[in-house]
């Protein structure tokens, strides 16, 4: 399904009934990342999963101020407004983690819960930021010059993603051969509006957070287990999980344990039986 939201098309999905679940996938995903979730979530939750911009069916527009996170925020608010939904618990992973807590921040009152796997609030200094815009400027250059064989080789052996060489062998072509479906040009505005240098840092954010908040990290990802050990700590009513076995991208690598944790997260969030109804 499709919506023009502020001149730009979102493309997205959604399935079941119940309190509504927002699903954000990370960098070179898209809404589909997240189908074998839907016939578990779906018996319970309302569930929309959303391209983000550059991503998958949604709009690649060449102004890339779309993409910065104040304006993906603005368009998802918009768009969940344009599908009646009130409050909404938001699932994010990666960059959709970083979008979903700056959500989270910037629209307080429409979150019910919080869901962040392998995310981070952003960095925490100028210098930081500085170095990681310069290697994200290269990054997407790398990508329109060279193409997306050559960026999703080099992608795929980042240490980040080491793990999920032992995943089934049909499973890890499936996953990476899934990237190359994606647009250069997408990709490349994506790293530019939305990258980690890019984005405003949310850390000073994290006391103001008053929802329930889930932390999720594969517990070989040690980047992430740090960085959620520190958000647990600065954020009132944050939980920290390590999923087992997982690296960065738990819901690929341990699906089972993340359908379940997730689903038990938003049950006790919501302190009650989860019952079918519209937010």
């Amino acid at each position: 399904m499709i919506l023009t939201i502020n001149g730009m098309p979102y493309s997205f999905m959604q399935t079941g009934e119940g309190k509504p679940l927002l699903l954000l996938h990370g960098f070179t995903g898209d809404k589909n990342d997240w189908a074998p979730f839907f016939p578990l979530w779906g018996e319970y939750f309302r569930v929309i999963a959303v391209d983000l911009p550059g991503h998958g069916e949604t709009g690649k527009p060449k102004d890339v101020s779309r993409y910065r996170m104040e304006s993906v925020v603005r368009d998802i608010d918009e768009l969940l407004g344009k599908l009646d939904v009130r409050r909404v618990h938001v699932l994010g992973y990666s960059m959709g983690g970083r979008t979903a807590l700056a959500y989270a921040i910037l629209r307080p009152g429409r979150i019910r819960s919080l869901i962040l796997e392998g995310a981070s609030p952003g960095l925490k200094t100028e210098e930081e930021r500085e170095a990681r815009k310069k290697s994200d400027e290269l990054l997407a250059e790398r990508i329109l010059k060279n193409g997306l064989a050559d960026f999703v080789d080099y992608w795929r052996e980042l240490p980040l993603f080491r793990t999920q060489k032992e995943l089934p062998e049909p499973v890890y072509e499936r996953l990476w051969r899934k990237r190359l479906a994606n647009d250069p040009y997408g990709l490349a505005c994506s790293l530019r509006g939305m990258g980690t240098g890019v984005q405003p840092s949310f850390w000073e954010d994290l006391p103001r957070l008053d929802i329930p908040v889930l932390l999720l990290a594969g517990e070989r990802d040690g980047k992430f287990l740090r960085i959620g050990r520190e958000m647990e700590k600065a954020i009132k009513k944050a939980k920290l999980v390590a999923v087992p076995g997982a690296g960065h991208a738990a819901h690929v690598e341990n699906p089972s344990f993340f359908g379940k944790i997730v689903m038990k997260f938003i049950k006790e969030s919501e302190g009650e039986p989860l019952c079918r109804e519209n937010g």
